[in-house]
């Protein structure tokens, strides 16, 4: 792959081929139910339904599944330029209780990618309302494709 910049139409359809090489893979996500709604160059939008099985003793989504679903949608945002890429650090930060039965969604952006290094902001809320949490992530590049010798011009 080379590092010239892509066409925002070539650049997105690889951002889509990566995310579906890469979900056909991601079985803990898919067995917390964990949906993509959109991948983008640097960005993606992922949700996650507050089962029974994911509420604490207070009645509340456990802060592990809130920070999976965070740290899934920082994964798919890092990834989408289809290089190797894993959490070199990261943190979140709970503001508000996630309750059973409500949606989460986790937006996560690029905020700096230089080199083999990013960094991402993840912000957790119930769906169309309050925030839960903020999360941010460092990336790290490592060697490799997410899908081997895919060009953009083969995304199409």
């Amino acid at each position: 792959m080379t590092d010239a910049p892509l066409d925002p139409l070539a650049a997105q359809a690889l951002a889509d081929e990566t995310a579906k090489a890469m979900w056909s893979r991601d079985h803990a996500a898919q067995a917390l139910g964990i949906a993509i709604v959109r991948v983008q160059p640097g960005a993606a939008l992922l949700t996650m339904p507050v089962r029974r099985d994911m509420v604490n003793g207070h009645h509340i989504c456990h802060g592990g599944m809130i920070f999976s679903l965070a740290d899934t949608a920082f994964a798919y945002a890092c990834n989408s330029y289809n290089r190797n890429t894993v959490a070199s650090a990261c943190h979140i930060d709970f503001l508000a209780p996630a309750k059973e039965g409500e949606l989460l969604e986790a937006e996560a952006v690029e905020q700096s990618a230089a080199g083999r290094t990013g960094v991402y902001d993840v912000t957790v809320r119930i769906a169309g309302g309050r925030t839960v949490a903020l999360f941010r992530g460092k990336s790290y590049r490592i060697s490799g494709e997410v899908i081997a010798g895919l060009q953009a011009a083969d995304a199409k």
